[in-house]
């Protein structure tokens, strides 16, 4: 496809044109973000998208091809396999695009994702949601001052039920729990403690059912730190949580979602929350990282600034999560 200028270079006071692509429950977790930003939306999907369009006062477009020429950023919530071809026919159009996390199921094609954005000029977004998160900001800052020391052992534990879509339990589709759910852990680790050269993982299915399962990850850092994360995927009914534990030479750093939840729920509230479908936290409570992490995007398009995540982040923890499914499939420690 040739590139196309974006609607709004020609007049900056326009509001920002946005084309989701993929109209499920990540579609509708970005959706306030946009609507705060005052984005103008687009969207298009396989099924669903006159409803979500509907829902968020967007136009919907029959094709992907349309709705790129209709916008300036294209947010890619489409299941992970999907998300190679609509970054570059993104990038190849001339719109910036953030993608969902995983960027890919590959080191190799993130790495390449990566690259294809430097070619086309182009800022490419990995939506890793969890460095927005206030817990998370705040443990970083505090080892970035120091105030724990010298980092040596981090633990991370995220738990909650498998999400209801059925291509999340094939591991082929998903990558499973390592590349879906536990990279948020692994990016945390690689955020916190730098850089790591070797994984080792393991992984239990029961018996009964084999979408539950729990994986637990090593990362041993460059620095000398080791991370130990530990992801659960239960049945139906699983509370979210998540939780974690850093320690360095001058201290220790602990959070956990269930005990220190910093408020207390009435009967509604708590109803509500009890509700959700285990797919997102209930971030109700606390400002919303999805919003954040637009926020974010946005202020990094517009000024040329970093962003918290950038690109070779999302392809690092990409090539991360893959060196950990090689250690399951191995049973060895694999560099990384």
């Amino acid at each position: 496809m040739p590139q196309q200028d974006p609607p709004a270079m020609h007049d900056l006071a326009a509001p920002l044109r946005v084309g989701i692509v993929g109209t499920g429950e990540i579609a509708r977790a970005h959706l306030p973000g946009w609507q705060d930003l005052g984005a103008e939306l687009h969207c298009v999907g396989l099924q669903g998208a006159d409803e979500f369009a509907r829902e968020a006062g967007a136009t919907a477009h029959g094709s992907l091809e349309a709705l790129l020429a209709a916008v300036d950023v294209v947010d890619v919530c489409t299941p992970t396999p999907d998300h190679p071809a609509i970054v570059r026919a993104a990038l190849d159009a001339g719109r910036d695009v953030v993608c969902e996390k995983p960027l890919a199921l590959t080191g190799e094609e993130a790495l390449d994702l990566v690259a294809h954005a430097e070619r086309a000029g182009r800022m490419l977004f990995p939506a890793h949601v969890v460095r927005y998160f206030p817990q998370y900001v705040a443990a970083r800052e505090a080892v970035r001052r120091g105030d724990i020391g010298t980092l040596a052992v981090l633990r991370f534990e995220r738990t909650g039920a498998l999400p209801d879509r059925p291509w999340y339990a094939d591991e082929e589709l998903s990558g499973g729990i390592v590349m879906d759910q536990m990279i948020h852990d692994l990016d945390q680790a690689l955020w916190l403690a730098g850089d790591a050269e070797r994984v080792y993982a393991q992984q239990s299915i029961a018996a009964s059912d084999g979408a539950v399962r729990t994986a637990h990850v090593v990362l041993t850092h460059r620095s000398g730190a080791l991370s130990h994360c530990r992801g659960f995927w239960g049945p139906e009914g699983t509370q979210f949580r998540y939780t974690f534990d850093l320690a360095g030479d001058a201290g220790r750093l602990q959070y956990d979602s269930a005990a220190d939840v910093g408020i207390a729920f009435d009967p509604v509230a708590s109803a509500r929350q009890a509700a959700g479908d285990g797919f997102l936290p209930d971030v109700s409570t606390m400002r919303d990282p999805y919003a954040a992490e637009l926020a974010d995007f946005v202020r990094a398009r517009a000024t040329g600034a970093p962003a918290r995540v950038e690109a070779a982040d999302g392809a690092r923890a990409v090539e991360v999560a893959r060196a950990a499914l090689e250690s399951l499939r191995t049973g060895r420690s694999i560099a990384c």
